[in-house]
């Protein structure tokens, strides 16, 4: 049996909070739309990877990661309050890229089916 991790009871709640205050206190309009995807917490507390994930170009990804950035004290006063951890993580925010890579893969294999047709069988294994 894996044994309990702190952390990773504290990634979750790092990630609710955040996602309130995103939905419910921010007026930023570069992070209004942005969702937090992920946190990755260092095993001594002090470090949290926040990662977000927006539609868009990538001028308003590049700009949602400024305005994250630029909310970083607001966040770290809110999560302190919320936690109650002796040392209060430094945050920093990442673009989660995994969707975009996902869309890609999902195109890939739409032109492979568009090129094969809707199945690979040849009219001999039909038979």
């Amino acid at each position: 049996m894996k044994p309990f991790v702190r952390s990773d009871r504290i990634n979750g709640q790092i990630q609710r909070v955040l996602s309130d205050l995103l939905h419910k206190k921010i007026n930023d309009p570069r992070i209004t739309s942005a969702t937090i995807t992920g946190v990755k917490l260092s095993q001594n507390l002090r470090y949290a990877r926040i990662y977000f994930s927006l539609m868009g170009t990538k001028k308003e990804k590049t700009e949602a990661k400024k305005g994250f950035d630029k909310a970083r004290g607001y966040f770290k006063r809110i999560l302190a309050g919320k936690l109650g951890l002796r040392y209060m993580p430094d945050l920093k925010f990442y673009y989660d890229e995994t969707f975009d890579y996902g869309s890609k893969i999902d195109r890939i294999l739409d032109t492979i089916k568009k090129k094969d047709g809707p199945d690979n069988r040849t009219s001999e294994e039909e038979q």
